[in-house]
């Protein structure tokens, strides 16, 4: 018997299939993406989720006359069977985060003459690419003109209209003019008069300016051209009020509609040097570029200066991070008198969410949570991207582990942290699955490496541990993070699925989470994480060296731990973290919570 939820998005393919019928449409390709390629998406462009159910932030639905499928990685697997259930929808599992299988399944399936479509602005330019390669050799028709969704999908969100503000000092440590001259200066080296940007988190970085029209990420719709005397912002009439334009004026930045970057692009003289950063530019937005225009394809300049924070930045990330840990430690008191109040209410997933996201709400420079809280309980533990839903959530209760991976937006720097905790008793093969993890996360921790060290090398030394007993786990061990900005930041990526290209290099400043986990399906999950930075330790004949210097200041409950495996140096990496966990974060905690704090970071 379908639910009323299988039956709407079973009425919404049927809808969907009628209009590729009008349009002579054989196959359908709709991203997970909007017109700047953003991990997390304004509701106007959450047309993958609206029609197929599945609310994973990554995903590629390809629907045809007789099939309708989604392609995911392992991340979210298990969540996609639940969800796709009972749609017709199929779940196709991507063997990697970066897999484009569904490009070939589209080539491999397709016959001479079919036509497929997907909404160019929202199509990655490199995707865009290989698609159409892999489609002119089957004499099949890419079009990318059409928005489909458009046409089905009544009441569809507007643009977001939420004001744009300016990221001021002391937290904003270096100009708008000093920015802007870095990336001329770089594109005079490349020998580009002209350079065009759609990423947000470039834009918002690059400008000094914050926003909030995608959850979570503090950044607003626009485009960006940069000239050798002015840049020109493409955004939304009303977002910017009178003295922030006159501000970005007095930097020589201009301002124009956001749905102006076609026609200003198609302005542009014969003898135009463009650059243009192919990773992070849609298809359709490629496409309105004059073929009379010279592109110059590189990485925008932007994304080293932004990954790479100065020691202005970090001392104000480390004082987020001790609001974050102090935040945490409020939480986890809560949690934990809470779970031995048997007259209580009981407790569910979602009540970890309001809770955690209030303690941090109650510290200075708090904005917004990072991304949309995980807590998992038991088996949902083991949901890699699990999200908890008013339809779908465990109460906390009896014995098991509850994994919480959760983060904040201050105005000082981006955190993102997972614990794992024991709620009544736990078992011996979950405290040796801890164990593990733990042991691959401080080995990763305590690692010296040489700068320019491609990031994507060092994922092995994390699942070490795990895979000395013969385990491993669906997801990449780090990623790069913003500085007030995107949760998720490159250029770095510490994963197996990213390929260790120059780009990737490890740089002193950059900000990286490290995480690695173990997931047994239906049983639980454990995922560790911390924040470090990439900090000079010294120089050898070999070269410069970095090391990590860990940000994230919150115990890692040791009730956990199987303290028999792990070596004399594991306990004094685990002692010595506690201690400075409490030095520093004792100061900004008073009653219960230091109480709390100083239990949970007695030495083993």
């Amino acid at each position: 018997m379908p639910t009323t939820h299988t039956a709407t998005i079973v009425e919404r393919i049927a809808r969907l299939r009628e209009a590729m019928h009008q349009q002579q449409i054989d196959a359908l390709m709709i991203p997970s993406a909007d017109p700047h390629l953003s991990e997390y998406l304004p509701a106007r462009w959450q047309g993958r989720e609206w029609l197929s159910g599945f609310t994973g932030s990554v995903g590629t639905l390809i629907v045809t006359p007789q099939f309708a499928g989604i392609w995911t990685d392992a991340r979210y697997w298990t969540q996609a069977e639940q969800q796709l259930a009972g749609t017709g929808i199929s779940l196709m599992k991507l063997t990697s985060g970066a897999s484009v299988q569904y490009v070939d399944w589209l080539a491999a399936t397709m016959q001479a003459g079919q036509t497929v479509a997907v909404d160019g602005n929202v199509l990655g330019l490199a995707i865009g690419r290989q698609l159409a390669l892999a489609l002119q050799a089957r004499d099949v028709t890419l079009r990318t003109e059409l928005d489909l969704l458009q046409q089905v999908w009544q009441k569809r969100p507007a643009m977001p209209l939420a004001p744009v503000f300016e990221h001021l000092p002391p937290y904003a440590t270096q100009s708008r003019a000093d920015k802007l001259a870095k990336v001329r200066a770089a594109m005079q080296k490349l020998g580009a008069r002209l350079h065009l940007i759609s990423a947000l988190d470039d834009i918002a970085y690059l400008f000094n300016l914050r926003g909030s029209d995608i959850s979570y990420n503090p950044v607003f719709l626009a485009h960006a051209l940069i000239e050798a005397e002015q840049a020109t912002l493409f955004v939304t009439a009303g977002k910017i009020d009178a003295p922030l334009a006159a501000a970005l004026a007095a930097d020589g930045v201009r301002l124009a509609p956001y749905d102006a970057l076609a026609a200003r692009l198609d302005q542009l003289p014969a003898d135009s040097t463009l650059l243009i950063d192919p990773r992070r530019i849609s298809y359709g937005t490629r496409q309105w570029i004059p073929s009379r225009v010279h592109v110059i394809d590189a990485i925008n300049p932007a994304i080293f200066a932004k990954s790479r924070k100065s020691e202005a930045d970090l001392v104000h990330v480390r004082a987020a991070m001790e609001q974050d840990g102090a935040a945490l430690c409020e939480f986890f008191c809560w949690l934990e008198q809470t779970l031995a109040d048997s007259a209580r209410a009981p407790l569910t997933e979602l009540d970890i969410d309001r809770e955690i996201t209030a303690a941090r709400a109650r510290r200075p420079g708090f904005i917004s949570p990072s991304f949309s809280t995980i807590a998992g309980f038991r088996a949902n533990g083991a949901s890699m991207h699990y999200r908890a839903t008013p339809e779908h959530h465990a109460v906390i209760e009896g014995d098991g582990l509850l994994l919480i991976d959760s983060g904040g937006q201050y105005l000082g720097g981006t955190t993102d942290i997972t614990r794992v905790v024991p709620v009544g008793a736990i078992t011996a093969e979950q405290q040796r699955d801890f164990t593990l993890v733990l042991k691959g996360m401080m080995a990763l921790s305590a690692t010296r490496f040489p700068r320019g060290c491609k990031s994507p090398m060092l994922d092995a030394i994390a699942r070490a541990p795990l895979w000395a007993a013969g385990l491993d786990f669906g997801h990449g061990t780090g990623h790069g993070v913003g500085y007030f900005l995107n949760v998720h930041e490159g250029p770095q990526s510490i994963s197996p699925s990213a390929m260790p290209e120059p780009h990737t290099a490890m740089e002193a400043g950059m900000i990286t989470s490290i995480e690695p986990g173990l997931y047994r399906t239906g049983q639980w999950g454990i995922r560790i994480e911390n924040l470090v930075h990439n900090r000079p330790v010294g120089q050898t004949e070999f070269g410069d060296f970095l090391e990590f210097e860990t940000l994230t200041l919150c115990p890692i409950d040791t009730r956990c731990v199987e303290l028999a495996l792990l070596r004399e140096d594991e306990r004094a990496w685990l002692n010595n973290y506690h201690a400075t966990v409490r030095a520093r974060l004792a100061p900004l905690l008073s009653g219960p919570a230091l109480a709390w704090l100083e239990q949970r970071t007695e030495a083993v």
